[in-house]
C-alpha cells in the first residue's frame, strides 16, 4: 500500500535514486535559472539573439535598479501588500469561527452548510469571470484594491473552511466539554481553549493563502486594470511595448516579485510544516 522506504531497496535502486534525483532538481529549478539568468543580461543580447548563452555583460543592478527606480513596480509591490495581508487575515478569521461552529456544534443542516461552504471550490473560475466582473462593476469595486480583497476573502473563505473544520475535528473534544461544565461561554472557550490549539494550522493556512493570494494573475488582470490597483502579477505586463518586450526587466521583475511569498515559507516554515503533520502520527 505505501511506497518502499528507500533504504530498504535494492543497491540498484538506490543509486539509480540519488543519481535521478539531483537531474530532476535541475530540470524543476531550470525555469527559475532561465529567468534569474535573463536578469542580469543586457538588452542587446535579446536583440542579438543570445537567450540561453553566458551574459555578454553583466547588467544586474542597472535592471534591477529600472525595475525599482524607473517604473511601478514598487507600487505594484505595495498593492500585493494592501491586497495579500487583508485577505489572509479576513480569510483565516472567518474559517476559524466557521470551522469552529461546523466542527464543534451539532445541529440539522451542519453538512449542508458545509457542503455550501466549499462548493466554490469545484466551480471553474473561467466560468465565473463574466459575472464577477459584472457584480464588481454594479458595486463600484471594479479596478480598486477592496474589491479585489473582498473577492478573494469571499473564495478562500470556502477552502480555509474545509481546513479549520478538519482540524477542529480532531481536537479532543473533552477539553471542550470541561470548559462548559466550568460554565465559561462559548466565545471563551474558542478564544482561550481552541484558538491556541490552532496555531500550527493557523500558520499553515496563512502561508497557503498567502502564496496563492500573491501569485493570482487571472483575477488580477480580470478585476483591476492600471497601476492604482493591480497587483505586482499582473504589472509586470508594463515591461511590454507594442512592438517588443524588454525581457530583462520582465525578468528581473519576476523575480523581484517570487521573493515575498519565498520569504514568508521560510520564515514560517517551522509552523508551517508543523501544521501539516500534525495528527500524522500518534
Amino acid at each position: 500500500m505505501f511506497p518502499t522506504p528507500i533504504a530498504k531497496t535494492s543497491r540498484t535502486w538506490q543509486i539509480s535514486y540519488q543519481v535521478l534525483l539531483p537531474v530532476m532538481l535541475i530540470i524543476w529549478l531550470l525555469p527559475l535559472i532561465a529567468v534569474a539568468n535573463f536578469s542580469i543580461k543586457p538588452e542587446s543580447d535579446f536583440v542579438s539573439g543570445n537567450y540561453w548563452g553566458i551574459p555578454s555583460s553583466f547588467e544586474a543592478f542597472s535592471n534591477y535598479g529600472r525595475v525599482f527606480f524607473e517604473s511601478n513596480m514598487p507600487r505594484y509591490l505595495w498593492n500585493s501588500l494592501f491586497i495579500t495581508i487583508p485577505t489572509v487575515i479576513g480569510a483565516v478569521a472567518l474559517s476559524a469561527m466557521a470551522g469552529f461552529a461546523l466542527g464543534v456544534y451539532k445541529f440539522k443542516g451542519n453538512l449542508l452548510i458545509f457542503f455550501i461552504f466549499i462548493a466554490g471550490n469545484f466551480v471553474p473560475f473561467q466560468i465565473l469571470m463574466v459575472p464577477v466582473r459584472d457584480l464588481t462593476l454594479s458595486l463600484n469595486l471594479y479596478d480598486t484594491k477592496t474589491g479585489l480583497v473582498l473577492f478573494h476573502i469571499a473564495f478562500q473563505t470556502g477552502f480555509c473552511t474545509l481546513f479549520m473544520r478538519n482540524f477542529i475535528r480532531a481536537l479532543p473534544f473533552p477539553l471542550i466539554e470541561a470548559a462548559r461544565v466550568e460554565g465559561i461561554a462559548e466565545w471563551r472557550i474558542f478564544l482561550f481553549v481552541v484558538l491556541p490549539l490552532m496555531k500550527p494550522a493557523l500558520a499553515a493556512l496563512a502561508v497557503l493563502i498567502f502564496t496563492f493570494i500573491w501569485n493570482d494573475y487571472f483575477w488580477a488582470v480580470v478585476l483591476t486594470q492600471g497601476p492604482d490597483a493591480q497587483p505586482v502579477t499582473a504589472g509586470i505586463t508594463e515591461f511590454n511595448s507594442q512592438y517588443r518586450a524588454a525581457y530583462h526587466l520582465m525578468s528581473a521583475g519576476s523575480i523581484v516579485a517570487a521573493l515575498p511569498p519565498v520569504a514568508m515559507f521560510f520564515l514560517m516554515q517551522k509552523h508551517f510544516i508543523a501544521g501539516l503533520t500534525l495528527g500524522a502520527v500518534k
